[in-house]
Formats: C-alpha cells, structure tokens, sequence
C-alpha cells in the first residue's frame, strides 16, 4: 500500500504481526486477543501521517512474536537492506510483537548496522481494544523514521526512543513496558517532534562480514545457541547433556551456550564446572548477567569471558552471529 502525504518524504512500514496486528473478540479484552489477524496496511490505512510524509507498507511476516523464528530474521533484515538502499526512502519502519522486539532490534542493528534510520514498534493492546495504543506508537515510529538525521536501530514505544543495544521488556501489560536501563533512552516524541538526548546507534566494524553471513546461510543451519540461568541449586547435569550430544555427533548439536549469572556474572560452583567442562569441548561460553541494569566488570583472570552490558538474550544473537562468522566449531 502506498499513501502520499504533503511532500515526499518516503517512509516504508514493514509488518510482521504482534499484538499492534491482534484482535480480541471483546474490545473490553485487552490479555485474551489473538495476536498478528490485521494487515500491515489495515494498520496504516487510517493512520493520521505525520505532514510531509509519503508511505509505503509491505507485509513481511504475520506472527505472534513470541514464535519469532531466524527465517523470519533474515526475510526482515532483507528487506531492511533493500529499502533503506533506495536513495528515495528516508527511513524504515517495523511494526512488531513485544515478546522479542528487544532480540529482533538487537539483531538488525547488528547485521545492518544501518547509516538511515529502523524504527521498530509495538503494542501493549490489541487494534480491537477501546483505547488502542498501537496507532499512536506507530505515528510516533514513523516521525522518528521520517526524522532528518536520524539513524540505526531504535524502538519507539509510548512515546519514548531507546537504543537496539539497551532497550528491554520490564512490564508484562504496563502501556510504557519498556526501559533502557543504566543508559537511558535516546529521546521523546513530544507531539509529532523528536526530542533527542543521546547520539543515534552507529556502526561498527563488524557489520558488513555479520551481515553476509546472516543473509547467506540458511536459517536453518544458523549455529544453536542455549542460554541457562545461574540459581540457588543450579546443576551442571544439563550443559553436560549437551555436551555429551554434540560429542556423540548429535544434529543441530549446541555450539555455544550464555550463563544468564548473577551479580557482576558469578556462577553456581556446579555450573561453572560444567561450562568449564564444555568450553574445554570446543563449545563457546559466554556470561551475561540477570541483572535488569548495570554491566559484568571484567575480572582479568576470569576463566570464562563475559558479555558486558548485553542481557543473556542479546548475549546469545552476539554470540550465534559470531559463530556463524567463523564457522563451526569442533
């Protein structure tokens, strides 16, 4: 669908279902709705335009976000590519579940490393709701998109701009659900205008070669990756199934694995031995902390590297991408 605004500023919204795409059969029903039922260009038919604005939508994925898959990634990241390349489009825009938005930014941001701006949205209540929120932070998304010299991965959602590398899901049906943590956000959308705080995320080094790989190998080869979590009584009996499987040559065998620990990355005294055992293996272990703020500080004799700032979620993509980068591993 293509709907022209005043002048010709050209945003592409690219749909890949959520809750912004759900229907309840009761507007009163905000939990009990069915995720990814409308088009993308249902959602931007009557959408009021931000002035100046020429729109375009295509449908890449209708899914509950939550069932988010790899394949879907690389259809998304796609699609990115080839409309941000077209010197005509000013920015893109996705619309998207809430469940994994924070993955699915995370991943764009590292393959793309896009110079224009990936708005990513969502929202809390289904289109059907009596007071959706969903078209409000899609507007929101399209200003940012449509923002002159705005650019990477950002997510837009009542009303506040985070980061692809800081923004997390805190709340499970609070309209504002999302926070960048320690670093905070990069701005507002105030009534249709940016008020930006922070630099755009720029690019890296290591955009172009994740990037390629990303695009070019099958999804369904992608390298597995598990994350466990450090707890009171945690067992290292599962990393070493693992292990074992990967060491009877079993397919689809775990090439790495994220230790979601505690603290500034301490782990269970068993579990630490087990990812020890499988780092010895040749499977990559990486930790990442539970913490919903703050960052892992290094120790420089820590037998097991560490994430940073990246929560286990995001440590896990920067660690599969990796992989994927250089190849199998064992």
């Amino acid at each position: 669908m293509v709907i022209k605004g005043e002048t010709m500023a050209r945003v592409v919204v690219l749909g890949t279902g959520g809750t912004i795409a759900g229907r309840a059969h009761s507007a009163r029903d905000n939990i009990g709705y069915s995720a990814a039922q409308v088009g993308v260009d249902e959602l931007v038919r009557e959408l009021d335009l931000p002035p100046g604005v020429f729109l375009q939508s295509e449908q890449i994925a209708q899914v509950d976000s939550k069932d988010m898959t790899f394949a879907v990634w690389q259809a998304l990241a796609a699609r990115c590519a080839h409309w941000l390349a077209q010197d005509d489009v000013q920015g893109v825009v996705v619309t998207h579940g809430t469940d994994t938005l924070e993955e699915s930014a995370f991943f764009l941001q590292t393959v793309l490393q896009p110079l224009k701006p990936v708005v990513l949205t969502c929202a809390m209540r289904p289109a059907s709701a009596l007071a959706p929120d969903g078209p409000q932070n899609l507007r929101d998304a399209i200003c940012v998109a449509a923002t002159e010299g705005a650019g990477g991965v950002t997510v837009v959602c009542a009303g506040t701009v985070h980061g692809a590398r800081d923004v997390q899901k805190v709340h499970t049906y609070r309209l504002d659900a999302f926070t960048s943590g320690d670093n905070g956000p990069l701005g507002y959308v105030e009534e249709g205008a940016v008020r930006q705080l922070r630099a755009w995320p720029t690019p890296d080094a290591n955009g172009p070669a994740v990037f390629a790989n990303a695009l070019d190998t099958d999804a369904a080869k992608w390298p597995r990756v598990e994350i466990l979590t450090s707890h009171a009584g945690a067992r290292g009996d599962l990393i070493d199934a693992l292990v074992e499987a990967r060491r009877a040559g079993a397919a689809n065998a775990v090439q790495g694995l994220v230790l979601a620990a505690t603290g500034n990355g301490s782990l269970h005294a068993d579990l630490e031995a087990a990812a020890l055992r499988a780092q010895d293996e040749g499977v990559a272990v990486v930790r990442a902390t539970r913490c919903f703020e703050g960052r892992i500080l290094a120790l420089p004799d820590a037998p097991l590297r560490d994430a940073g700032s990246l929560t286990p979620v995001k440590a896990r993509i920067a660690l599969m991408l990796e992989l994927l980068a250089s190849g199998p591993r064992g």
